[in-house]
Order: C-alpha cells, then structure tokens, then sequence
C-alpha cells in the first residue's frame, strides 16, 4: 500500500490551519500531556495510621523508672509493626484543563509532526483476515522505516483490529479519539484519508 508523506500544504487543503509559531503551544501541549498521564494512575496506593493499625491503645511501660525511653501507645510510627506517620492515602490525581487549551496542544502537536514529516496518509488501512502476519506485512509496506507507529482512521473492522493485537509497536486508535500524547509518541503516524478529515472537523469546532 503506498503512503504519502502530509505536506504543509497538504494540511492547508484539508483546512487544517497549522501553527508555524515555535513558541506559540509549548505549554499547552505540556499541560495536556501531564493531565493524560496523571489520569492513568490509579491512586488507591493506602497506608495505616497509628489509628488504624490493629494494636493496644495501653502504654508499653510506665512512664518513669525504667531508664528506657518515653513510649505511649504500640501502634507508634517509630516502632516495628506501628502505623505510617504521612504515607499515601486513596486520592484522584486527574486535572482539568480546558477545552480550548487542549485543541491549542492538539494543534501544536500535529503541527510538529507534519513539520517533520512523520505524518503519512493512506487512503485504507485494513486486511483481509484476522492474521498477525498480514497486519505486519501491511504495517511495513505503509511505514518501513517505523520503529513504533499509529495508526489512525475513522473507524477499523474486526479482522484488523485482532490482527493487531499481537503487534506491540503499533496501535490503532480513532480519528475522533487521537490525543496529543499519542501524536508526540510514536515515530510515524499513518492516517486514513477519512480519519483527516474527521481531525479537521475536530478542530474546526
């Protein structure tokens, strides 16, 4: 299947409007990318307390006349066994960003890319069966020269989407789904011609 690189040019006649300003984006596309990624953990990591260990509340010794230090409870942080003084407790780590500085960031991301001729255009992207071997024979007609690649169309069917299963250097993803973090990623990205579209309509919006 033959590819075409996505010239500037190209991007104007798909009404895509570039940003050829360098410093123009850089910050949004790091604020987008810390979200995306701050999204993905989890944040159920969970200590004990001295409250919630399950020890006794009564004093190890009495206080005085022992010649040993002071200690008041089992479940202290200074002893083996005792709660977490500051450990991690359940939290959400996601942040908001706004819409329009995610479009900023997605604008700016693509933009480098096509800059760098990284972004190749193909009119389908799909194969016949649901083999491993066909999707890889595919993936480097399209894009040889590939170490990781996205492929990116409106929409893909069964057989490619399990073919692809098994390719851990590519993934599929839809036009409408694409994210910043994603374009920056990968070494070539190879879009459908009706997944560009769907961008420009995107970003148009």
């Amino acid at each position: 299947m033959s590819a075409t690189v996505l010239t500037a040019a190209d991007a104007e006649k798909a009404k895509i409007q570039l940003i050829t300003d360098e410093a123009k984006g850089n910050q949004a596309v790091h604020d987008v990318v810390v979200a995306i990624q701050a999204a993905r953990r989890s944040g159920t990591a969970c200590t004990k307390t001295k409250g919630d260990v399950n020890l006794s509340g009564r004093k190890p010794w009495r206080q005085k006349g022992t010649g040993r230090a002071r200690a008041g409870y089992f479940s202290s942080p200074v002893w083996v066994g005792g709660g977490v003084a500051h450990g991690p407790k359940p939290r959400d780590y996601s942040k908001n960003v706004p819409k329009a500085v995610k479009k900023l960031a997605f604008r700016k991301a693509l933009s480098a890319r096509i800059a760098l001729g990284d972004i190749l255009v193909v009119d389908t992207f799909a194969v016949a069966e649901p083999k491993t071997r066909q999707f890889v024979t595919l993936l480097k007609s399209t894009s040889p020269d590939s170490r990781k690649t996205l492929i990116v169309s409106e929409g893909f069917d069964e057989n490619t989407f399990k073919a692809a299963r098994n390719v851990p250097n590519a993934q599929l993803t839809r036009a409408a789904d694409v994210n910043t973090e994603q374009l920056l990623a990968y070494d070539k990205i190879v879009v459908t011609r009706s997944a560009l579209e769907k961008i420009s309509e995107r970003l148009a919006k």
